[in-house]
């Protein structure tokens, strides 16, 4: 899928694109019921909230799930890394699935990935970026992705390590600069279906509330980084920060219906 040399220019300028309805309900459909039993492992990749049995995320899992393995390598998510990246050798950083659960899914605090990706990993360059399809709609009430646009051309920002607000440590964002930030920015949170695709810059500053609602809000990320950019430390595990710099060979666009159908045929 090629990006247009607007939303090219919107993402550059922003920090962020937000496509609706990229995939269709058939392929979101076959997504979605993969995720109950991947969740329902017990198993590293998957985490839970600091304080409950329900899922925060399950990393990886493309090495584990047939599916998801296809996602990864979906031309719709990978081909306009290609294009906002200037690379066609990418390989993934990242693959992860975050579950804001409905009534307990707990905060992502405001930060920069690139800030993670620098200060754990030793990435060279801020030439990495995420592109999250929605696995569920994502509407005001349960903890959508908020942004402050523009926020990633003022590069990597000061950040503190972060290891007791949730069960993921994460490199955060003091209240007084994020008070600057949005005085001068604003904040926008992109909703939609599920299908729908949201591409953002590694430094673009971003977080997300609890969820208090009935309805969980599922993302998937790929976090696309330029073979060229490798990280150079490996502390974290590799299901988490990926050791393997193979550029990411795509798949055919019909791959997710192709798959459905030969499974319905078996049934």
């Amino acid at each position: 899928m090629k990006l247009t040399q607007e939303q090219i220019a919107t993402f550059q300028e922003e920090g962020y694109l937000f496509l609706p309805n990229v995939f269709t309900a058939e392929e979101m459909a076959l997504l979605a019921g993969e995720m109950p039993g991947m969740f329902a492992q017990e198993r590293p990749e998957v985490i839970r909230e600091k304080d409950s049995k329900s899922p925060r995320s399950a990393f990886y899992v493309q090495t584990w799930n047939p599916v998801y393995e296809m996602v990864a390598r979906h031309p719709r998510l990978v081909e306009p890394g290609m294009q906002l990246l200037g690379s066609d050798k990418l390989y993934m950083h990242q693959f992860k699935i975050n579950a804001k659960a409905a009534f307990d899914g707990a905060v992502w605090q405001w930060h920069q990935d690139y800030a993670t990706w620098f200060n754990d990993d030793d990435m060279p360059a801020p030439n990495a970026m995420n592109i999250a399809l929605f696995l569920a709609e994502a509407n005001e009430f349960n903890g959508p992705l908020m942004f402050i646009p523009k926020s990633h051309r003022l590069g990597r920002l000061e950040a503190k390590h972060d290891v007791t607000t949730t069960s993921y440590p994460l490199w955060t964002m003091d209240n007084e600069t994020i008070a600057r930030l949005v005085n001068e920015g604003g904040i926008v949170a992109p909703k939609g279906p599920p299908g729908s695709i949201l591409l953002f810059h590694g430094n673009l500053v971003h977080a997300s509330g609890c969820n208090l609602t009935p309805w969980s809000r599922w993302i998937l990320y790929l976090s696309l980084n330029r073979c060229d950019n490798a990280i150079r430390r490996f502390k974290r595990p590799a299901w988490i920060a990926n050791r393997d710099f193979t550029p990411i060979d795509m798949l055919p666009d019909d791959c997710l219906v192709e798959y459905a159908r030969k499974r319905r045929s078996a049934a």
